[in-house]
């Protein structure tokens, strides 16, 4: 390591490439500022720079996600650690704004290729469960290992959000209906804000630093205060020489390069010692290449599986390519229907505008007349105020008649229900009740009018009373039918008088038939005991059988259990040999994998000598690299034609 930081401090830049030299001077000065054009139109930039080196230090400048109390605070992210809280001071009940948020995030998830499919009408009210695919799908742009619970999401979006030193509060009650209209233009302003915090982030992510290798540790010094002024210094002072005219600046590489040195503690003994040591792995790569020279089958086997990763390198990159043309053609297709809309608007409020100038140009009023209207306004003012006024006394007159009508409606409904009480109870309603005779003697109130009343009680007075008569009537018939039943309950008594006689002849009949029963049970007892001896008999026959089968059965039940134990012992050598083969399995499999973990290191460290020996033989000979391509280019149409 300390021999590349040498070898790459001590290459030195020609003169012809002193302008490259510069721009990457102020794209190193850009890695520290973040420039204007990148700023969000809101709150102030509180993310940490990303960490130098490799991509995973990178990818995780978030560090792990933790939610609450527990996440890391950075100095440079105290801002917004207080408990005061920041107004927010972006125009997030201003539709027009709001429609613009909408039209960025719509075109930032499609694209950067969002799953789903959302629309902009979508955006407009979402639900809660698409609100937290969107924000799952921008989350991971800054940390791809990011799943969000299936649980409690209302609390993990605004904790994240926190983590992340939102400056304005999102609340957990808006988690739980964001579509609302008074929630969704925050939640969009959280939106916004991530994205632009993602924007941010890759282009810092994309900036180059020198020297990126110095460091591989958790302290970056290239980041301090000392490596800044040292690179300022030496910018300006080579820039300065350069616009001068002077296109070498060896001295002052030298002497930026013992500053760094005297940074960053840099060790000549331990520099001349992996200097000696990378000479003695040349020789040995070189001594290796020469051996691997006579080998040619396996050499263009690794040339074939370079070719085959390079094709499938070419269709994965014409698939994206498709896809992203599919993207722009959608959103082509969205915009130029956006812009029929906007010119069909615009033309007829162009149209609406030259009638109104038309109607202004045509009006032609005098002082004299403005005065008149404006008089005229005022008589009418006075005339609706008064017919107010006396709207006012006739809606109270109309209601004070309407709660004397009530109480009226109110007295006559109680005397009503009296009477329908009184005849239920004589059972004269409804129209089909025993005494009603097909008359209807409910009383409906208020159905046709007053005059319709008085007439319906004279035809009700009128039933009552042919009522009444009718039950007289009724009466007399019932007294007279009760003396002829009276005459012939005296006929029925003299019949039953002989009725008795001719029963006593029945009861001497029945006793001589008990007499003539009694013989007949006797013999039938005697039948019975007949039958018992039998039934005795069988039942002795059915023990013994029960013996004999009780016999067979236990017999049975014994050579049961001797199969049974002689089956848990087999299953026992079975389960045994199939441990003992499972074993051998396990430790076949276990030496296969480290034969292959083994086999696929030598092949990659093959892999990259033969890479190593293919970029030295295309630099010492063109015609080698022209035969390459023609091979590449007749493989690849040979991969295409199948």
């Amino acid at each position: 390591m300390e021999r590349g930081r040498m070898s790459r401090a001590t290459s030195g830049r020609p003169s012809e490439l002193m302008p490259m030299r510069v721009q990457d001077s102020n794209r190193m000065s850009m890695a520290y500022t973040t420039p204007k054009s990148k700023q969000p139109s809101f709150g102030k930039l509180n993310i940490p720079k990303p960490q130098s080196g490799t991509s995973e230090r990178r990818t995780s400048f978030f560090g792990a996600r933790t939610v609450g109390a527990s996440m890391p605070r950075n100095s440079s992210m105290s801002g917004f650690g207080g408990t005061e809280k920041i107004k927010d001071t972006r125009p997030l009940h201003d539709k027009s704004f709001v429609q613009q948020c909408i039209r960025q995030l719509h075109e930032f998830l499609t694209e950067h290729g969002y799953p789903g499919t959302l629309s902009a009408k979508t955006l407009q009210s979402p639900s809660t469960k698409e609100f937290v695919k969107v924000f799952e799908f921008v989350y991971r742009q800054l940390d791809p290992t990011f799943e969000m619970p299936t649980s409690k999401v209302e609390e993990e979006v605004p904790a994240i959000m926190k983590a992340l030193r939102y400056p304005f509060v999102l609340s957990k009650s808006s988690m739980y209906s964001v579509g609302a209209p008074h929630t969704w233009p925050q939640a969009l302003g959280a939106l916004m804000w991530l994205i632009d915090q993602v924007k941010i982030y890759w282009c810092l992510s994309k900036q180059e630093l020198l020297f990126t290798d110095f460091c591989e540790d958790g302290d970056n010094i290239e980041e301090g205060a000392e490596y800044n002024k040292l690179l300022v210094d030496y910018t300006a002072e080579t820039y300065a020489m350069f616009m001068q005219g002077e296109d070498s600046f060896d001295d002052v590489d030298e002497l930026f390069l013992n500053k760094l040195k005297k940074l960053y503690n840099v060790d000549e003994a331990q520099l001349a010692s992996m200097e000696e040591k990378h000479r003695i792995l040349s020789e040995e790569v070189e001594r290796l290449e020469k051996e691997s020279h006579t080998d040619r089958l396996m050499t263009k086997r690794m040339e074939r599986v370079k070719l085959q990763a390079d094709v499938k390198t070419l269709q994965s990159y014409r698939s994206n390519l498709e896809s992203f043309k599919v993207n722009l053609e959608h959103r082509a297709s969205e915009l130029s229907d956006e812009l029929e809309t906007t010119g069909s608007h615009r033309e007829s409020l162009k149209h609406e505008q030259n009638k109104l100038q038309l109607r202004l140009q045509n009006q032609k009023f005098t002082p004299a007349d403005v005065e008149r209207i404006n008089r005229e306004k005022r008589e009418l003012q006075q005339t609706i105020s008064s017919h107010s006024k006396s709207l006012e006394d006739a809606e109270q007159h109309k209601w004070n008649e309407e709660i004397a009508l009530a109480k009226v409606k109110e007295k006559a409904e109680l005397k009503v229900a009296e009477y329908h009480k009184l005849a239920r109870k004589l059972k004269l309603i409804p129209q089909s009740a025993e005494n009603a005779c097909g008359h209807d003697f409910e009383i409906r109130p208020f159905d046709c009018g007053p005059g319709s009343m008085v007439q319906h009680k004279t035809q009700m007075q009128t039933l009552l009373r042919k009522l009444v008569s009718d039950v007289e009537e009724e009466n007399s018939r019932l007294a007279n039918m009760k003396l002829s039943l009276e005459e012939s309950s005296e006929q029925v008594n003299s019949n039953l008088l002989d009725k008795s006689n001719d029963l006593k002849q029945l009861r001497e009949q029945i006793r001589k038939l008990d007499e003539r029963l009694d013989s007949d049970m006797q013999e039938f007892a005697q039948e019975e005991q007949d039958w018992a001896a039998e039934v005795e008999t069988v039942e002795n026959h059915r023990t013994t059988l029960e013996k004999k089968v009780n016999y067979g059965y236990d017999e049975s039940v014994q050579h049961l259990k001797a199969a049974q134990q002689q089956y848990h012992l087999v299953l026992q050598e079975t389960n045994e040999e199939r441990r003992t083969v499972a074993n051998n399995l396990a430790s076949v499999f276990t030496t296969a994998a480290n034969h292959l973990s083994i086999t696929e290191e030598c092949l990659e460290d093959l892999h990259g000598r033969v890479q190593r020996v293919c970029s030295k033989a295309v630099e010492e000979d063109e015609a080698a690299l022209k035969k390459l391509r023609e091979t590449l280019k007749s493989f690849m149409s040979k991969s295409d034609s199948l």
